[in-house]
């Protein structure tokens, strides 16, 4: 199966959205008017394709952002909304890596954020504590939906560690639901150790696959608000 990396999903984009704008237009537009370049049914229909193909194989999370798609003036009214929020997260979290990707946002909690001893799916006090400052920005948005991705290091079988990302993932998402984040809006992935980011050879490398991601792409009361011009 094909990988798509960034520079390949950001290619693609961009030879869509020429059939609307100039080369020179959108390399000039931020991520708001980047949405509105991609018309909503060619964005509708790439989205669904990208998001498809990266979302059955590694970063599920980048293939949900990109599942979400929504485009057109409407995608650019999600994106201008999606652009606040990455900014309240980064500034909330200095230590997650937020990535912004057209309409959603794209979050990897690792190491010194929400990490997990090995062979645990059990958050400690840093993770608790990290979690409450992004849920604190959560709170903020309530028209999105959250996907939570768990990860686990290369050790153990196949089927123990996608059982053990998928605890992870819940643990999460529990906890998520007691700082008062609707548990309607959030969905839970193991993915286990398929995507690492990080060698497993080494400890310190197994310690950054036991991560956490989130997918947070527009709901449908976001969508019809956007439509309407809200």
């Amino acid at each position: 199966m094909k990988i798509f990396n960034t520079t390949n999903i950001a290619a693609l984009f961009m030879s869509s959205a020429l059939m609307f704008t100039s080369c020179e237009s959108i390399q000039n537009a931020n991520n708001t008017q980047k949405g509105a370049a991609i018309g909503t049914a060619s964005g509708a229909v790439i989205g669904g394709i990208l998001g498809n193909n990266i979302g059955k194989g590694k970063n599920a999370a980048l293939g949900a952002v990109l599942g979400g798609i929504v485009g057109g003036v409407a995608g650019g009214v999600i994106g201008n909304k999606m652009d606040k929020q990455a900014k309240d997260i980064k500034e909330a979290l200095p230590g997650a890596q937020v990535e912004r990707v057209n309409e959603g946002i794209k979050i990897t909690l690792s190491e010194n954020t929400v990490n997990f001893d090995f062979n645990s799916a059990a958050l400690t006090t840093v993770s608790k504590s990290n979690l409450d400052k992004l849920a604190g920005v959560m709170v903020q948005y309530p028209d999105t939906n959250i996907n939570v991705y768990g990860h686990t290091d290369s050790k153990g079988t196949d089927e123990y560690n996608l059982t053990l990302s998928q605890r992870r993932a819940n643990s999460v998402i529990d906890y998520l639901v007691s700082k008062g984040i609707a548990r309607t809006r959030l969905n839970a992935m193991g993915m286990g150790e398929k995507d690492p980011i990080a060698t497993n050879e080494t400890e310190a490398g197994r310690a950054q696959n036991r991560r956490v991601e989130f997918a947070i792409t527009a709901n449908e009361e976001m969508i019809k608000d956007a439509q309407q011009g809200q």
